[in-house]
């Protein structure tokens, strides 16, 4: 009886802490802008496979079409969502479509650095500190 109450109120504390990590949501082709930027008009099938590796979605009666569709969900809670065409002219690409980031950079779908984490997470703990005291602080070198 002990050991279940002991249980169960270790469970009742981690519960309130938000220990709990949630892991990444990556669905479809998760490509990255550099891949992307990789691609030229004119390249075979092959070299297209190679640099984006093969497409989620061919039509079967039309080869001349390849899709990528990728979503990424950070544990933050940020969502990328990408849609990216290939049209084809027998064995070369022909048109792009969906190749350019609307954002400039897709950050939530590429790998970032730990510099970059660890300057996310002081920003974060600055907007925190401002919320509960009312004083904004401002990062260095701004």
């Amino acid at each position: 009886m002990r050991l279940l109450l002991i249980v169960l109120s270790a469970a009742a504390l981690i519960s309130g802490c938000q220990i709990v990590y949630k892991l990444p949501t990556r669905q479809g082709n998760v490509i990255e802008q550099k891949q992307l930027d990789q691609l030229r008009l004119g390249m075979n099938r092959e070299q297209v496979e190679y640099l984006l590796g093969s497409p989620i979605a061919t039509d079967p009666f039309r080869d001349d079409r390849w899709n990528y569709l990728g979503y990424y969900k950070s544990p933050r809670g940020d969502v990328s969502k990408r849609i990216v065409t290939l049209h084809f002219e027998g064995e070369l690409l022909a048109q792009m479509e969906g190749t350019a980031d609307p954002n400039g950079k897709d950050k939530a779908l590429e790998n970032p650095d730990v510099e970059t984490i660890l300057q996310q997470e002081k920003k974060d703990k600055q907007q925190t500190e401002s919320r509960e005291t009312g004083v904004i602080l401002t990062p260095e070198g701004q």
